[in-house]
Protein backbone atom coordinates (compact mmCIF):
# COMPACT_ATOMS: atom_id res chain seq x y z
CA UNK A 1 0.00 0.00 0.00
CA UNK A 2 2.84 2.64 0.74
CA UNK A 3 4.48 1.56 -2.11
CA UNK A 4 0.99 2.74 -4.13
CA UNK A 5 1.17 5.92 -2.41
CA UNK A 6 4.68 6.50 -2.93
CA UNK A 7 3.81 5.76 -6.80
CA UNK A 8 1.00 8.18 -7.29
CA UNK A 9 2.67 10.58 -5.26
CA UNK A 10 5.63 10.33 -7.72
CA UNK A 11 3.95 10.31 -10.97
CA UNK A 12 1.66 13.57 -9.81
CA UNK A 13 4.62 15.57 -9.05
CA UNK A 14 6.09 14.56 -12.83
CA UNK A 15 3.34 15.00 -14.27
CA UNK A 16 2.60 18.35 -12.42
CA UNK A 17 6.09 19.51 -13.54
CA UNK A 18 7.05 22.60 -15.31
CA UNK A 19 8.57 21.18 -18.85
CA UNK A 20 11.96 23.10 -19.30
CA UNK A 21 12.72 21.79 -22.93
CA UNK A 22 13.45 24.98 -25.40
CA UNK A 23 15.89 27.79 -26.21
CA UNK A 24 15.80 30.66 -23.19
CA UNK A 25 17.29 33.75 -23.74
CA UNK A 26 18.32 36.77 -21.56
CA UNK A 27 20.96 38.56 -20.27
CA UNK A 28 23.35 38.70 -17.00
CA UNK A 29 25.58 41.45 -15.33
CA UNK A 30 29.13 40.83 -15.66
CA UNK A 31 32.36 42.99 -14.69
CA UNK A 32 32.06 46.33 -15.15
CA UNK A 33 27.98 46.35 -15.12
CA UNK A 34 28.44 45.15 -18.63
CA UNK A 35 25.66 43.42 -19.78
CA UNK A 36 25.99 40.10 -22.06
CA UNK A 37 23.35 37.68 -23.78
CA UNK A 38 23.16 34.26 -22.82
CA UNK A 39 21.26 31.57 -24.25
CA UNK A 40 20.18 28.10 -22.25
CA UNK A 41 19.07 25.24 -25.22
CA UNK A 42 17.38 22.54 -22.36
CA UNK A 43 15.69 19.47 -23.05
CA UNK A 44 14.19 17.68 -19.91
CA UNK A 45 13.15 13.97 -19.68
CA UNK A 46 11.44 13.88 -17.13
CA UNK A 47 13.09 14.94 -13.58
CA UNK A 48 16.28 15.18 -16.02
CA UNK A 49 17.72 18.10 -17.62
CA UNK A 50 20.52 18.60 -20.02
CA UNK A 51 21.62 20.84 -22.99
CA UNK A 52 23.73 23.91 -23.58
CA UNK A 53 24.84 27.34 -22.70
CA UNK A 54 25.94 29.46 -25.48
CA UNK A 55 27.58 32.68 -25.03
CA UNK A 56 29.03 35.21 -27.65
CA UNK A 57 32.04 33.38 -28.63
CA UNK A 58 31.26 29.75 -27.10
CA UNK A 59 29.10 26.69 -25.81
CA UNK A 60 29.16 25.36 -23.03
CA UNK A 61 27.57 21.58 -21.71
CA UNK A 62 24.80 21.73 -19.00
CA UNK A 63 25.47 18.78 -16.71
CA UNK A 64 23.38 17.52 -13.10
CA UNK A 65 20.45 19.24 -14.22
CA UNK A 66 17.20 18.14 -12.33
CA UNK A 67 13.43 19.56 -12.35
CA UNK A 68 11.28 19.39 -9.26
CA UNK A 69 7.69 21.04 -10.13
CA UNK A 70 8.75 24.13 -11.05
CA UNK A 71 12.34 24.30 -9.34
CA UNK A 72 15.10 23.63 -11.34
CA UNK A 73 19.16 23.37 -10.75
CA UNK A 74 21.69 22.56 -13.14
CA UNK A 75 25.65 23.20 -13.33
CA UNK A 76 27.40 24.05 -16.70
CA UNK A 77 31.00 23.19 -17.43
CA UNK A 78 33.24 26.41 -18.91
CA UNK A 79 36.19 27.34 -19.66
CA UNK A 80 37.14 31.01 -19.00
CA UNK A 81 40.25 33.29 -19.89
CA UNK A 82 41.64 35.78 -16.75
CA UNK A 83 43.78 37.55 -17.83
CA UNK A 84 46.66 34.99 -19.32
CA UNK A 85 45.55 32.07 -17.80
CA UNK A 86 42.37 29.68 -19.11
CA UNK A 87 40.08 28.56 -15.90
CA UNK A 88 38.25 25.33 -16.07
CA UNK A 89 35.06 26.14 -13.85
CA UNK A 90 32.02 25.14 -12.25
CA UNK A 91 28.69 27.21 -12.87
CA UNK A 92 25.59 26.22 -11.00
CA UNK A 93 22.52 27.77 -11.54
CA UNK A 94 19.30 27.50 -9.18
CA UNK A 95 15.76 28.79 -9.49
CA UNK A 96 12.33 28.66 -10.69
CA UNK A 97 9.86 28.71 -13.05
CA UNK A 98 7.85 32.16 -12.66
CA UNK A 99 4.61 32.73 -15.54
CA UNK A 100 6.74 32.80 -18.47
CA UNK A 101 10.27 33.69 -17.21
CA UNK A 102 12.77 31.28 -15.72
CA UNK A 103 14.68 33.33 -12.59
CA UNK A 104 18.08 32.13 -11.97
CA UNK A 105 20.61 32.48 -9.87
CA UNK A 106 23.67 31.68 -11.14
CA UNK A 107 26.65 30.95 -8.39
CA UNK A 108 30.61 29.91 -8.92
CA UNK A 109 30.69 26.16 -8.00
CA UNK A 110 34.61 25.80 -8.37
CA UNK A 111 37.13 26.82 -10.83
CA UNK A 112 40.99 25.59 -11.56
CA UNK A 113 43.63 26.64 -13.44
CA UNK A 114 43.79 24.37 -16.79
CA UNK A 115 47.11 24.72 -17.56
CA UNK A 116 49.22 24.00 -14.15
CA UNK A 117 45.67 22.41 -12.12
CA UNK A 118 45.78 24.87 -9.19
CA UNK A 119 43.33 26.58 -7.56
CA UNK A 120 41.82 29.69 -9.15
CA UNK A 121 40.46 32.68 -6.81
CA UNK A 122 36.40 33.32 -7.26
CA UNK A 123 35.71 36.37 -8.54
CA UNK A 124 32.00 36.93 -7.95
CA UNK A 125 29.28 36.62 -5.58
CA UNK A 126 25.54 35.47 -6.39
CA UNK A 127 23.85 37.08 -9.48
CA UNK A 128 20.18 36.94 -10.23
CA UNK A 129 18.65 37.44 -13.58
CA UNK A 130 15.80 36.30 -15.54
CA UNK A 131 15.58 34.03 -19.01
CA UNK A 132 12.35 34.28 -21.81
CA UNK A 133 11.70 30.99 -23.82
CA UNK A 134 12.52 32.04 -27.30
CA UNK A 135 11.53 28.56 -28.62
CA UNK A 136 10.29 25.49 -27.66
CA UNK A 137 8.09 23.98 -24.79
CA UNK A 138 5.00 21.79 -24.42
Amino acid sequence: MRLLLVAVLWTAGVAGAADLSGIWMGQMEVRNGQKVDVAFQLKQEGTRLHGKQYGDYESSPIVDGIVAGKLVTFVVETQEQAGNQINESRIRYTGSLAGDELELIRERESSRNAGNRGGAAPRESKQRFRMKRLLGGR
